[in-house]
């Protein structure tokens, strides 16, 4: 991506995680990016946001709670989630760093889930989820509760 001259926001629910992206990253080769997490200054952070704004830096670290904060990203026209959250709005929220007012191009979003995982059978539930707030809106009454078995599915 970035060899292509596109410009990244990397998402990540655990911030140990994000920190292990990062020196992958940079192993790779790749020094000019940036990373935020909570323990990030209101400065700081909203001196990077600009920097990232006006094209500086390829790739944006960001841990997803910090990341719900007002952050304006629509320089990025990629954006990857290492990890998902348990609340798929959360996630949403996160994407939509990259949808604001002044997008003028076209972003993808790529969610990375390892088969045979927490993390698979977590998307499982956003589905269901999902399906569950479709139906509520379509009017139909489809109430679906988090069963026993729901629960040991994802567990097991």
């Amino acid at each position: 991506m970035v060899e292509q001259g596109s410009r990244v926001l990397i998402f990540s629910q655990f911030t140990s995680y994000l920190k292990m992206a990062r020196e992958a990253i940079q192993k790779a080769g790749m020094k000019d990016m940036f990373y935020l997490d909570g323990s990030t200054p209101i400065k700081e952070r909203q001196g990077m946001v600009e920097a990232f704004q006006s094209g500086k830096g390829q790739v944006f670290l960001i841990s997803l709670k910090a990341g719900g904060l007002g952050l304006n990203l629509t320089g990025a026209n990629y954006v990857i989630h290492l990890d998902p959250w348990w609340n798929p709005a959360i996630e949403q929220q996160a994407t939509d760093r990259a949808y604001r007012i002044g997008l003028n191009q076209k972003v993808t979003v790529y969610h990375l889930i390892a088969e045979h995982t927490i993390e698979e059978k977590i998307l499982r539930l956003h589905q269901t989820k999902q399906s569950l707030a479709d139906s509520l809106l379509e009017g139909t009454n489809m109430s679906h509760k988090l069963t026993t078995q729901d629960l040991m599915e994802l567990l097991g």
